[in-house]
């Protein structure tokens, strides 16, 4: 049962992983939190449904899919909601109410679209289970894990070993000073973004496989993934890992071995709790100007 348990806390960890390091990612360079985050989680779920349903039954094809899509409408919300008020030197304040408003607006938009039902992926990825350590595992709890944690490989490749990477974690300690050294900012910010929207079609498909697609999957999920960035200390790619991880299980085992109504109300609790005690997070640099 712990095992178990702990398997399935870990695959959820590692989703909302991926979902936190998306936050963490602009926020260290942008200073604000980007909540139309959660449209392009959705948009990689539903992506990847259609995909799915109507060309081939992949799942890999799948996720390749949604991470296009998730990528390309988080590069078009940054060009033309963003830009614009970055290019003024908007108040940080202003970028987070239009991206609540995205966020709002593309559930709305998804419902009208596709109407407000539940979709199942018509392959049944949940059915077949292997045994590990005496316990009966599901396999797309495995396979989640596994390409999440790719994922995030190949994102802490990207930033430790090429001149992108060079940039971005330049541009993190001071943004003015890597465009006075020659850098494009807003190529750079347009490349963060596409970035943090790959990884949100990879969490999108892969919430999809694991539980149901529906317009509102994203703005659950997000909130759990900002939690789990503000745990582990906005700005924290690291930190953001470690919340999501430590919330996956955390959520597990008490869905497991207290109540599954108090899962998610920890979260929350957790979220209170460590603004209370460390509002920088675990592994988060204080800062006056950030939000």
């Amino acid at each position: 049962m712990f095992i178990q348990q702990l398997i399935n806390g870990l695959s959820v960890g590692s989703v909302y992983a991926l979902m936190a390091v998306g936050y963490a990612l602009i926020y260290s360079l942008l200073n604000f939190t980007n909540f139309a985050h959660s449209i392009s989680v959705t948009i990689g779920a539903f992506a990847t449904f259609f995909f799915l349903t109507y060309a081939m039954q992949d799942l890999l094809a799948g996720v390749i899919m949604g991470i296009v899509a998730a990528a390309a409408l988080a590069a078009f919300i940054q060009f033309v909601a963003y830009r614009p008020l970055l290019k003024r030197n908007a108040r940080r304040v202003y970028l987070m109410i239009i991206g609540l408003g995205i966020s709002v607006m593309g559930d709305n938009l998804i419902i009208i679209a596709f109407s407000g039902r539940f979709r199942i992926y018509p392959v049944n990825f949940s059915s077949q289970s292997l045994e590990i350590f005496g316990a009966s595992v599901g396999v797309v709890d495995v396979v989640i894990f596994v390409v999440s944690m790719l994922s995030l490989l190949v994102v802490e490749l990207i930033i430790r070993k090429t001149r992108l990477g060079l940039a971005i974690r330049g541009a993190s300690y001071s943004l003015e000073t890597t465009s006075l050294m020659g850098v494009d900012t807003y190529r750079l910010i347009l490349a963060i973004f596409l970035i943090a929207g790959a990884l949100a079609g990879v969490a999108g498909a892969l919430l999809g496989a694991k539980y149901t697609t529906y317009p509102s999957l994203g703005t659950f999920y997000t909130n759990k993934a900002f939690i789990c960035a503000v745990f582990g200390g906005l700005g924290s790619l690291p930190g953001a890992v470690v919340g999501a991880l430590v919330l996956g299980v955390s959520e597990a085992m008490i869905s497991a071995y207290v109540s599954t109504t108090l899962r998610d109300l920890f979260a929350y609790i957790l979220l209170i709790g460590i603004l209370l005690i460390r509002p920088s997070g675990l592994m988060g640099k204080s800062s006056e100007d950030k939000a």
